[in-house]
């Protein structure tokens, strides 16, 4: 405990270095989920604001998750990686004995009023086994190459089986991301590709029904019109019909109708994308560009490899999410249940995606420090 005393204070003192060009984009991605939530909510009687209420109380929560992170810094979470990553292990454990099940998935442990999903801080905690892993056993050959697999693939076969097929891969792509950050050779990279797609047939026979019907109306939504196919159509609509400047605020008619299902978590885009229309959506895709820009200029600069690896981990998670849900929206990748980052209704995932910027920016302070 003595050597946390002052950290809090002294590092506190510090938030005015870092940078605003991560903080900025998060904060305006977090009120533009709130504006849209609230819409998304606003033709569901009693509904009208709870939700969006309940995502601004996460919000708070996030940013003492936020503070916390960066006050202890990412030095100590490095070296807490290892035990972190057993307590997310343990956790993801017990979701199958003590979890609920929420639209064909085993995700959630409910406490009280409030239902965690341990598999969002499990983004964090594979980024920083990853980059502890990667670090202390430079360069990447095969059996630091097949270690980090292992390490990944034992958090990610966990959630597989929930199923949670979206989140699954999306630790794929962070596990990609700190790899190439490594300097893995591209031979085993690409290696590991063909393995994937070799495997594909058997990951097919250990997908459920609904998981199987999602990727077959990702190539033809007609196939189900009325079922698997009907989300995907009505979220069509909802961004087609936004036009170039939207409908406007509150006015969209798929959710409003309720023709758009789940409008404040898998389709909050498309809420969005009607309502404010084409410019809207690029000023939202912009903001979450220059994020991401921004992520990974911190990591370019750091001259900590842990640095690097780590910041390109939770980078290629936040790309692939935010790809992968807005080109959802528009019928372009299967519907996988993803939330949009900042945007979508879910305390579990705000309050990880905090965690993980509280990292960076305590990255970038330390990489300032190293100029100066």
């Amino acid at each position: 405990m003595n050597g946390f005393k002052g950290v809090f204070p002294g590092k506190l003192n510090q938030l005015r270095n870092i940078d605003p060009l991560i903080a900025m984009p998060a904060i305006l991605l977090f009120l533009v989920g709130l504006v849209t939530i609230y819409s998304a909510t606003a033709g569901k009687g009693g509904a009208l604001g709870a939700l969006a209420y309940r995502q601004l109380l996460w919000g708070l929560v996030a940013l003492v998750a936020f503070l916390a992170v960066f006050c202890i810094g990412h030095e100590r979470f490095f070296n807490w990686s290892i035990p972190l990553y057993g307590a997310v292990l343990t956790v993801l454990f017990l979701v199958f004995v003590l979890g609920t099940v929420t639209r064909g998935a085993q995700s959630w442990i409910s406490i009280g009023a409030m239902n965690l999903q341990p598999s969002e801080g499990g983004k964090v905690a594979l980024a920083l086994i990853l980059s502890t892993w990667l670090y202390r056993y430079p360069p990447v050959v095969m059996r630091r190459f097949v270690g980090s697999v292992v390490l990944a693939g034992v958090a990610g076969g966990l959630v597989l089986l929930q199923p949670d097929l979206g989140t699954a891969v999306v630790y794929g792509a962070i596990t990609f991301a700190a790899l190439l950050a490594a300097g893995a050779p591209k031979k085993y990279l690409v290696s590991a590709g063909l393995a994937g797609l070799l495997v594909l047939p058997l990951g097919w026979l250990l997908l459920k029904e609904y998981q199987k019907l999602r990727l077959l109306v990702f190539l033809n939504p007609y196939l189900d019109p009325l079922g698997a196919g009907y989300n995907v159509i009505q979220s069509r609509i909802a961004v087609g019909a936004g036009g170039l400047f939207g409908k406007g605020y509150l006015q969209g008619t798929q959710s409003k109708l309720h023709f758009l299902p789940e409008p404040h978590t898998d389709f909050v885009f498309s809420v969005f994308a009607e309502e404010f229309g084409f410019v809207g959506a690029v000023v939202v895709i912009a903001l979450f560009a220059l994020l991401l820009w921004r992520l990974m200029g911190t990591g370019i600069r750091s001259k900590d490899v842990r640095a690097k690896i780590f910041i390109a981990g939770i980078t290629g998670w936040l790309w692939f999410q935010t790809v992968e849900c807005i080109a959802m929206s528009m019928g372009l990748a299967p519907v996988t249940g993803l939330p949009l980052p900042f945007i979508s209704y879910g305390g579990s995932a705000l309050v990880s995606v905090a965690a993980a910027l509280g990292l960076a920016q305590s990255i970038f302070v330390s990489t300032r420090k190293q100029y100066c």
